[in-house]
């Protein structure tokens, strides 16, 4: 291969932790790389924007023109679950549960919620009717990923579930001429699942009860600039899957997602050291062995892209040594 793309959502650590996380890591060969990498190129995205910023990269629309508003993908996320559509605006409907703060309401990341698909079907088969009553459309795509047409709703304004979690979600729930309807549906569908026999048993089993729904990424049609990424265990097994492709290939490496969301520091160590032994130091060698001719780590937060770009030559400089200070120097409060 010539060239290889690595995206690393949450690579870039919180300022306030940065110090701590540095003493605990273990990571030698990402050391080396960003070492050799250098300074970065990086763009930052409002701190409330409505997506997080390798949400906005991945859908080509980075920075955003409109950053109140979630990237408009949900036809690439019918495609990619094997849905087809030849018309309507439509939106990613996701289930989710949704808790009481102190004072707010909190959405939960949905990677914590264990949802099989007897159960998400049954779930979905009464929210479908809530939409068919009202004349919209809600597809099937997965246990948390369906599809509800609205072309009447173009112009609400909406923001990503991994944009919202962890927040209060006021400030980040649908804006726009017909929000008010939006609000009725999600009150409906939450109404109906409310007390259903299968959140009974999930409470009863100690599971998090799925309560609500959540609307983002409208589009009426696919984007053909979005990123056509691939995701894998390890490089060696993707190595070994496309051995002589000379091409760029795109890899999303969303490890570090699920523990940074949820504030799981001690997580995110264990993760990074995980790819450390998969990812990093593997590539360093497909690099330096010239089976990669260049090589873009893309480090992110909510806010930043960062992208460290190397060839074979970087590693050749042998005064250079390994740290990870141009990484962690990008990290923010």
């Amino acid at each position: 291969m010539s060239h290889l793309e690595l995206i690393i959502p949450f690579g870039i650590p919180p300022a306030g932790l940065a110090k701590d996380l540095l003493k605990e890591m273990h990571t030698p060969a990402l050391a080396a790389l960003i070492a050799s990498g250098g300074s970065p190129q990086t763009q930052t995205i409002d701190a409330f924007s409505h997506a997080l910023a390798h949400e906005y990269w991945l859908a080509d629309q980075f920075p955003p023109e409109n950053n109140a508003n979630s990237p408009a993908i949900s036809w690439d996320t019918m495609q990619a679950c094997g849905l087809t559509v030849d018309a309507g605006y439509w939106f990613t409907l996701q289930p989710v549960h949704i808790h009481i703060a102190r004072d707010h309401l909190v959405l939960t990341d949905q990677r914590r919620l264990e949802l099989p698909d007897n159960q998400a079907r049954i779930l979905f088969d009464i929210a479908r009717s809530c939409c068919e009553e009202i004349g919209m459309t809600l597809l099937y795509g997965d246990a948390k990923t369906w599809f509800l047409r609205a072309d009447d709703w173009s112009a609400l304004s909406t923001a990503t579930m991994d944009a919202a979690c962890g927040h209060n979600i006021d400030i980040w729930m649908p804006k726009g001429e017909h929000e008010r309807a939006w609000r009725k549906l999600q009150n409906e569908i939450q109404m109906l699942w409310f007390g259903h026999a299968i959140n009974d048993a999930r409470e009863m089993q100690g599971e998090k009860v799925i309560n609500s729904v959540w609307i983002s990424c409208g589009a009426d049609h696919i984007h053909p600039t979005a990123k056509q990424v691939m995701t894998a265990s390890n490089f060696t097994n993707w190595q070994d899957a496309h051995s002589g492709a000379e091409a760029k290939h795109t890899l999303l490496l969303p490890d570090l997602a699920e523990a940074a969301i949820n504030n799981d520091w001690g997580l995110w160590l264990e993760r990074i050291h995980e790819m450390e032994k998969n990812w990093f130091s593997p590539v360093m060698s497909a690099l330096k062995t010239r089976k990669i001719t260049r090589l873009d780590l893309l480090f992110t937060d909510a806010r930043s892209v960062a992208n460290f770009s190397l060839t074979p030559w970087s590693l050749r400089k042998f005064w250079v040594k390994p740290s990870l200070h141009h990484l962690f120097s990008i990290a923010k409060p």
